[in-house]
């Protein structure tokens, strides 16, 4: 493949001119918000299950994969995508009962599946759940584990395609046998043992299952469930009937004394929190129910209880609670707030292991239950880490470290020596010596200090003509830290540069920073985006005609958003699963629990807001867009693909240039979680090679030497 067939090739599809798209038809549909006439065309594609929006989808994903099909090193990028992705991935091992447990990938299984080690760490592994076999293509997937206190059984609950909803069943652990025990409609959950069943969380059937992915969800309950019965005997725990758009969830401290109860409702910032001493029957009790900050329960010492907190410390807290004085004022810090943020803390091995973020990089340090700092747990630069699981009498601990150039690694800690050992190496082919990280801070529109992660070969000329590929999120309280993946390995091995900005949004630097980019506030994050391209371009590490920018989610919001206020700044945008609708995202499913980092249409103010920024209703004839590749899913239930399909079609009617504008559909997928490897694989081939092919290039292990 050279150079001279890909420009010839460019050349052809310029002259074609725009692509042959679906024609989408629109509707009179009109909505009036606080004296303002907002027109909604296409309105019906909101409608999911109905035959005209399927047949639009068929018609939509025929010129997409037409398109794609002309790229002529395609099947090249997936098969070296799946040569990349292919290596064991396992993580650290956890236990329940006397044995051990841990997720493993061989490397192009569809789903990691679940190994136990039968009475020690030594043990032969054995597969004990295997989500491969739960569906024929793959699109099953495991969504949640749980064991009982003595790990006699586990409960496990399953996700099909990607939905938000979830199936729990039973499995004897000795046996490995599936227990009758089966329960429905179960959302938004985990599952908290004590006793002879288990707690957790779920919705009403839906009245009409067809419309089960787009519905409102409303009148969230707390069940128990006792093994050997059937569902319709769980009994209601909890419900709300004056507040339907609350949810609620539960957790018990390891002694199982006490059980808390977590309530977050709409347009909340934070949670209220409540529990219930079992031993004396008590009912629920509160401990904090204004809804503006987070807290939860960590572990109970004795009779009190050990809180993690950002009431009253933005950047968050660990303080202890006594039933018997429960005021605030009476509140006593265990773990005082400090300048980095208090990212995750646990009880284990009878010490208190609290993970702060500093700087977008994570430290771990070891307390004794008073608040003691005995030692710090040294981890690389730019690390991320996860695990510090387990029960206080136990002598150590498992934990994972990763990087944007190192796969997960597995350590073992112990407490007596308050050393850590390299327990599970992850093996890959790839030598991160060729390659860097560097992070950058540069300034916003407002000039405000943005961090940004850099990683790219070692010796890389800046020169403007790198392809680079930026990559934000900056919503939700949400830090993106640094993480290894195999698939960015394909954009970095050809030379791209690789750009994480952290965005006002986020949580990186505690709710300071989460307010900044929330609401009101909203256009900073599109801002601190856009100042994030345009540093790149300033420094030199590329340009608008090799930069692509890319987010899911919240971040497809995001990609939508600045795509149409500085479309010159990009060549290509890969906006995913996106909010695009932001006058009707609180409409569908759990999209209410969204408005307090956006705000709502039903507020005057809010509304004024949203309709300057929301995607959908800002897109402007006359402009040069750059190439966009929407991707959805048809079973996503967070952010409905509707969004995707009216941004789309919006798109493909006023925007008449060359570029390519197109919406990948996957079907019998979700909003992400539960991916299939192979679905992932073909999807990012897709991207790589639609941003490659729209930046004219060609990946260099085709070209000839």
């Amino acid at each position: 493949m050279n150079r001279i067939i890909v420009t010839l090739l460019f050349a052809a599809v310029a002259a074609y001119g725009q692509l042959p798209y679906p024609k989408t038809a629109k509707t009179e549909q009109a909505d009036t918000y606080h004296g303002t006439v907002v027109h909604d065309p296409y309105r019906w594609l909101e409608q999911d299950t109905a035959a005209a929006v399927k047949q639009w989808v068929q018609g939509q994903n025929a010129v997409t994969f037409g398109y794609l099909d002309r790229i002529p090193f395609r099947n090249a990028v997936l098969e070296r995508l799946t040569k990349l992705y292919n290596y064991p991935k396992q993580s650290a091992p956890f236990r329940a009962g006397k044995n051990w447990f841990f997720y493993k990938n061989d490397g192009l299984q569809n789903q990691s599946v679940l190994y136990i080690r039968r009475g020690s760490l030594d043990a032969e592994p054995k597969v004990f759940l295997d989500p491969n076999t739960f569906s024929a293509d793959g699109t099953t997937s495991l969504a949640g584990l749980a064991f009982d206190k003595q790990g006699k059984y586990a409960a496990y609950s399953v996700s099909k395609a990607g939905s938000d909803w979830r199936e729990i069943f039973v499995v004897d652990v000795r046996t490995g046998k599936r227990l009758a025990d089966r329960i429905e409609w179960a959302k938004f959950t985990g599952v908290s043992w004590y006793g002879n069943g288990f707690y957790y969380s779920g919705y009403d059937a839906p009245k009409d299952t067809a419309s089960k992915l787009s519905t409102s969800n409303a009148y969230h309950k707390v069940y128990y469930h006792i093994l050997g019965t059937p569902q319709a005997k769980d009994m209601l725990v909890y419900q709300d009937k004056e507040h339907p758009q609350r949810l609620f969830g539960v957790g018990l401290t390891e002694d199982q004394r006490f059980i808390q109860l977590s309530a977050s409702q709409r347009g909340s910032n934070g949670n209220a929190l409540y529990y219930r001493d079992l031993r004396k029957r008590t009912a629920f009790l509160p401990i904090l129910e204004t809804f503006d900050d987070d807290i939860s329960i960590v572990d109970n010492v004795g009779d009190k209880l050990l809180l993690s907190t950002n009431r009253s410390a933005p950047n968050g807290r660990v303080v202890l609670f006594d039933p018997a004085r429960p005021a605030e004022k009476h509140w006593t810090d265990v773990l005082p707030e400090r300048p980095e943020v208090l990212n995750a803390v646990s009880v284990v091995g009878g010490k208190l292991i609290a993970v702060y973020t500093k700087d977008v990089s994570h430290r771990v340090y070891v307390y004794d239950l008073k608040g003691k700092l005995e030692n710090e747990i040294p981890l690389s630069s730019y690390g991320t880490v996860g695990g510090f699981g387990g029960e206080r009498g136990d002598a150590f601990t498992f934990y994972t470290l990763t990087s944007f150039t190192s796969p997960a690694s597995v350590y073992r800690y112990d407490f007596a020596s308050r050393t850590s050992s390299l327990y599970q190496r992850t093996e890959i082919d790839f030598d991160p010596e060729k390659y860097e990280t560097k992070q950058v801070f540069y300034p916003g529109k407002d000039g405000t200090k943005i961090p940004m992660f850099i990683v790219h070969k070692k010796g890389l000329v800046l020169d403007g003509t790198n392809p680079t590929l930026l990559y934000g999120y900056g919503g939700f309280n949400v830090s993106l830290m640094p993480s290894f993946s195999a698939i960015r390995l394909a954009w970095l091995e050809q030379g791209g540069v690789y750009a994480q900005a952290n965005l006002r949004g986020g949580g990186e630097y505690g709710e300071q920073w989460h307010q900044a980019g929330m609401k009101l506030n909203k256009q900073n994050v599109f801002d601190d985006f856009i100042a994030a391209g345009e540093y790149l371009v300033k420094e030199r590490y590329t340009s608008p005609s090799r930069l692509a920018v890319q987010g899911g989610s919240n971040g497809g919001l995001l990609v939508g958003a600045v795509t149409n206020q500085r479309p010159d700044l990009f060549k290509v945008a890969l906006p995913a699963v996106g909010v695009m609708d932001m006058l009707r995202y609180h409409t569908f499913t759990i999209g209410w629990a969204w408005v307090n980092d956006y705000g709502s249409s039903d507020d005057s103010v809010h509304f004024t807001n949203l309709l300057k920024y929301s995607p959908v209703h800002n897109i402007r004839e006359g402009v040069e867009y750059p190439a966009v590749l929407v991707t959805t899913a048809d079973h996503d239930d967070r952010v409905v693909p509707a969004h995707s399909f009216k941004y789309i079609s919006t798109l493909q009617e006023k925007y008449k240039g060359p570029n390519p504008v197109l919406i990948r559909i996957e079907t019998s997928a979700g909003h992400g979680a539960g991916k299939p490897t192979s679905k992932i694989l073909e999807e990012w081939s897709d991207i790589y090679s639609f941003t490659w092919w729209n930046m004219g290039l060609t990946p260099r292990y085709l070209l000839k030497e």
